[in-house]
């Protein structure tokens, strides 16, 4: 947990300072990626610091009252990352496939967007602060979540909404949203609309891009979320602390994933963002100069289309 707790928190913690510092990143198709890196530095610092600490005593060391405020705090970060995940997704495939129309993607939008995360995660981490499911210790007892153990109807219940509204959601819309843009590249590489083969080297690099994307999400979370499911399915199936205790913290590593796929291989982002990691040295500037000269397509924030550069 230390070694993915730490890079966790220098990653987003970057991310946040460079977009502060320069105003060329704040921009609405930023506005998710910078939310990602909020939302996973909170995760980082109450889940990921606090289950090195209990880890390092051998026990949850809070109490019920430090559990049930542990529990909420990592579950409202976990998914709202998540949810921002499903948000970049959406709002790549509306910029690349415009599906309403020539309709510019503005300041309002991007912020509408990530205020639906955050409150799509306080609305379903909240109901057990209120007796609708509740958070208990998980795995080897350092750590607190959502109880997938209790048999009571209610906690069954809310489990099952839970997986379905914020797991499986978040995740048609991701597979959705890069389907219908990696179908767009499709059409216009057949148009022919580039030379040299342009379209096809960008619809390939979009195509690793999303495959990357999505089997870090499933291996972050589907393992975790199978359990989830198994549990609440057969709940007298025996699993071991330490093998329910690996999906755990499969989830809590999505923290470091999340800013090196989606900001550190971003052009614009990597810029700013490696300079000041490396007190001004950038390895790939070379390499960032030499890609100007080419046709590119970016499935990052900074340029949603195909465009020649």
């Amino acid at each position: 947990m230390a070694i993915f707790t730490g890079p966790a928190i220098v990653l987003n913690a970057t991310v946040i300072v460079v977009t502060l510092m320069h105003r060329q990143l704040r921009q609405p198709l930023n506005y998710a990626l910078v939310n990602m890196a909020v939302a996973d530095l909170g995760a980082a610092l109450t889940g990921g610091v606090l289950s090195v600490v209990n880890n390092a005593v051998g026990y949850f060391s809070m109490g019920r009252v430090g559990c049930v405020m542990e529990g909420f705090s990592v579950s409202l970060f976990g998914i709202t990352s998540l949810c921002t995940v499903a948000l970049i997704a959406v709002e790549r495939m509306f910029v690349v496939c415009k599906p309403l129309g020539q309709i510019s993607f503005q300041s309002k939008h991007a912020a509408g967007g990530v205020a639906l995360c955050w409150l799509w995660s306080l609305g379903w981490n909240t109901p057990p602060l209120f007796g609708w499911g509740r958070y208990e210790l998980e795995g080897v007892g350092t750590s607190c979540a959502p109880d997938w153990h209790s048999r009571d109807p209610r906690n069954v219940s809310y489990i099952l909404c839970y997986f379905a509204l914020c797991f499986a959601i978040p995740f048609a819309l991701i597979l959705g949203s890069y389907a219908k843009l990696l179908w767009t590249l499709r059409q216009v590489s057949k148009m022919g609309c580039m030379e040299g083969g342009a379209v096809a080297r960008a619809e390939a690099s979009v195509a690793r891009m999303v495959v990357l994307m999505v089997l870090t999400f499933l291996g972050s979370w589907l393992p975790y979320a199978s359990l989830a499911l198994l549990v609440v399915h057969n709940p007298d199936v025996t699993i071991s602390p330490l093998v329910g205790t690996v999906p755990v913290y499969l989830a809590k590593s999505s923290t470091v994933y999340n800013p090196l796929i989606y900001i550190f291989l971003n052009k614009q982002f990597r810029s700013y963002a490696v300079p000041f990691l490396l007190c001004g040295q950038n390895p790939w500037a070379s390499e960032e100069d030499e890609e100007e000269n080419q046709t590119t397509i970016m499935v990052g924030p900074d340029n949603n289309r195909v465009s020649p550069k």
